[in-house]
């Protein structure tokens, strides 16, 4: 039984992916520091946030919720890292590496929204 949203795989690597996105955003010219960089940061930041706020809730109805917002801020990630690579912030290689990781890190919450629907 897990006790602790620490414990949660989705929450780590919702983790790793906050450091990676902040590792890559500091490279974006200083004119998108309080634009995009800080959009992608917050959208980054708001995955494990919501796999974290949501394991805390007592019904799985509601942890459920807060994994789809937490894949809904995946889109938007997704969404922006493909406005940065068009606009030249940061290289196709990193895309698609970045894509990789978010499209694995939206399978693994689908799995658990699959089976919290189906507990209930």
């Amino acid at each position: 039984m897990i006790k602790s949203y620490r414990e949660l795989l989705i929450w780590q690597k919702g983790i790793i992916l906050v450091k990676e996105i902040y590792k890559l955003t500091k490279k974006f010219p200083k004119t998108e520091k309080f634009v995009m960089s800080a959009q992608m940061q917050r959208a980054a930041i708001s995955i494990p946030s919501n796999i974290a706020e949501g394991h805390a809730r007592q019904y799985s109805k509601e942890f459920r919720h807060f994994l789809y917002i937490a894949l809904g801020s995946l889109a938007e990630l997704d969404t922006l890292l493909i406005v940065a690579t068009e606009l030249g912030y940061i290289f196709k290689e990193d895309l698609f590496e970045m894509r990789t990781k978010i499209e694995e890190l939206r399978k693994m919450i689908y799995g658990i929204v699959k089976k919290l629907s189906a507990s209930n």
